[in-house]
C-alpha cells in the first residue's frame, strides 16, 4: 500500500511518463506510425487520468504544501504553477477530450486541427508539473 507521503513522487512520475509517450507519439505519427501512435497516446491519456485521480487523491487527504524557497526562486515558481495550472484546465477539460474524440471518430482533418495545440500544451503541463514537483519538495532552503 502506498503511503499519502508517496503520492507527490507517484504524481511526478506519471506527469514525466505522460511527457515520454507524448513525445513517443508525436515521433511515431511523423513517421506514419499511425498504429503507434495511437498506442502511445492512449498511454498517455490513461496515465494522465491516473494522475488525476492521485493528485486530487493527496491534495483532499493531505492538503496544499506551500513553496519555501526564497528571492527570485519564488516569482519563477509561482509563474510555472500559475501558467501550468491554467493550462492543466484547458488541456484536461476541453483539448484532451475533443482532440481524443475527433480521433476515435476518425475525424483526422479535425484531429490535426486541434492536436496541433493540444500536444505542446499538454507537454508542456506533463514537463511543467515534474518541474514544480522538484520546486516543491526538493527545493534547498538553508536553515
Amino acid at each position: 500500500m502506498i503511503n499519502v507521503s508517496e503520492l507527490p513522487a507517484v504524481n511526478a512520475t506519471l506527469n514525466a511518463t505522460s511527457a515520454v509517450f507524448l513525445g513517443l507519439g508525436y515521433w511515431c505519427i511523423r513517421r506514419k506510425h499511425v498504429t503507434a501512435h495511437r498506442a502511445c497516446m492512449m498511454v498517455a491519456t490513461v496515465v494522465s487520468v491516473v494522475f488525476l485521480i492521485s493528485y486530487l487523491t493527496y491534495h483532499a487527504l493531505a492538503g496544499s504544501k506551500h513553496f519555501a524557497g526564497q528571492g527570485l526562486a519564488r516569482p519563477v515558481y509561482f509563474t510555472i504553477l500559475l501558467s501550468h495550472t491554467a493550462l492543466a484546465m484547458v488541456v484536461a477539460l476541453y483539448l484532451t477530450p475533443v482532440t481524443l474524440y475527433r480521433a476515435l471518430r476518425e475525424r483526422f482533418d479535425q484531429h490535426r486541427r486541434i492536436a496541433r495545440w493540444t500536444l505542446p500544451i499538454w507537454f508542456y503541463v506533463s514537463v511543467t508539473g515534474v518541474i514544480i514537483y522538484f520546486m516543491l519538495y526538493h527545493w534547498y532552503v538553508p536553515t
